[in-house]
């Protein structure tokens, strides 16, 4: 699937100046969320994308498997993992492993793109300050 294909690569190249080729990928009434955004349209799909050059340093994608519907379903699953550095005094190198949920358009474009990730144990138990209390309410809810 040659789109597919376009899109890890834009995925996986994406540079600040490279946000705007989002309107080649996304559909102009594209639909996103994550446990972060809800938002619908290409340029707030593009404020997401700028704002994570924003939050963090080096930021880059690694799509490490997908699986992609053949036929009449226009759908894709990625596997990938999110490589950055936490800014400020204690940056640090993280990876965060997750999965989007693609639904594309009879274009080849994204109509709907679901991101799924652990923020929780992905995330806020490593970060200073609150990831001792998130760790121990893992620890908690974790089976005996």
């Amino acid at each position: 699937m040659t789109v597919l294909n376009d899109l890890i690569a834009w995925y996986q190249s994406l540079r600040p100046e490279t946000v705007a080729d989002a309107a080649r990928f996304y559909a102009p009434d594209a639909y996103f969320k994550d446990p972060f955004n809800e938002v619908r349209g290409i340029a707030a799909i593009e404020r997401i994308f700028r704002h994570m050059f924003i939050q963090v340093e080096e930021p880059r994608f690694v799509v490490t498997a997908r699986f992609a519907g053949e036929g009449g379903d226009c759908g894709a699953m990625l596997l990938w993992e999110f490589h950055f550095r936490t800014r400020g005094l204690g940056a640090q190198a993280m990876c965060i492993k997750g999965a989007s949920h693609l639904r594309l358009d009879d274009a080849g474009r994204v109509a709907e793109h679901r991101d799924y990730w652990d923020a929780a144990g992905e995330l806020y138990a490593r970060l200073p300050l609150i990831g001792a209390p998130m760790r121990l309410l893992q620890r908690m809810g974790a089976a005996k």
